[in-house]
């Protein structure tokens, strides 16, 4: 776990927290950052002294606010990767396949593709003024797999349809309200509330949670399918003048002008 620089890891009594270390850019990720992400949770399946899992947002602005769109407007991609691919579903692979619970600690904006990564998490604790959403139709991307399927399994189908459909962002009353998170609490009591819940966890079997998490998903496992092809889908659009449309208007500061490719 050395020479990161977008992310921090650390293992405290059985529970490892990984924090996006890019406030500046609101918690978005790159290329690097995918890659970086990977490696702490391989790190944390693989050690055997960590039992939960919690991740977060450096600062109180952002948990996360998914792909750079800077990044992405400026050099058309998320950046140079350690495989040379852009790893993102297979982060949402492990954020499901490790065998320890995962606590999303969501401490501001959990929007677009971060908000995806909260959904993967088997729990979400949010601070008060943590905010909710999706920008994918706004900048010509989406997640037709787990960040949207996934999604309607926990929370609806006209939920998740509201969500995807509207690009409107939720206060954290309504995404618990929703069912979307497990507890809301003021952000100076968002750690001490994940170090507790996390306690309740290790005191409990790990095996009997590694065999529940598994068979939890085991009942939606075939959305792995549907985003391995949604994926291939957006790989295609991001090419198109459309989804170029959505960068730029983001990148200018302006609302996109779709309306010439209805």
């Amino acid at each position: 776990m050395n020479d990161l620089q977008d992310i921090t890891y650390d293992v405290d009594n059985g529970l490892a927290w990984i924090v996006i270390n890019r406030p500046d850019r609101y918690n978005a990720f790159r290329g690097r950052t995918i890659d970086e992400l990977i490696r702490a949770f391989k790190a944390a399946w693989a050690d055997p002294a960590v039992g939960v899992v919690a991740l977060t947002g450096a600062g109180e602005k952002a948990f996360c606010t998914g792909g750079d769109q800077k990044q992405r407007g400026e050099t058309g991609d998320y950046g140079p990767t350690e495989t040379g691919l852009f790893e993102v579903e297979a982060l949402h692979r492990l954020v499901r396949d490790i065998p320890k619970p995962v606590i999303a600690a969501v401490n501001g904006y959990a929007i677009g593709g971060g908000h995806v990564l909260h959904v993967t998490c088997d729990i979400t604790i949010a601070a008060d003024h943590a905010k909710f959403g999706q920008t994918g139709p706004k900048v010509g991307s989406f997640d037709a797999g787990f960040g949207s399927a996934y999604l309607a399994r926990i929370i609806g189908q006209k939920r998740a349809r509201e969500i995807w459909m509207f690009c409107r962002q939720y206060d954290a009353e309504t995404a618990e309200r929703w069912g979307l998170v497990n507890a809301v609490v003021p952000m100076p009591e968002l750690r001490a509330t994940v170090r507790s819940w996390a306690d309740d966890a290790l005191a409990l079997s790990p095996t009997a949670l590694k065999v529940l998490k598994h068979s939890f998903n085991a009942e939606t496992e075939h959305i792995a399918g549907v985003g391995s092809m949604a994926f291939d889908s957006l790989e295609l659009f991001v090419e198109t003048e459309e989804a170029a449309e959505g960068i730029a208007a983001f990148n200018e500061k302006r609302p996109p002008d779709f309306q010439r490719f209805r």
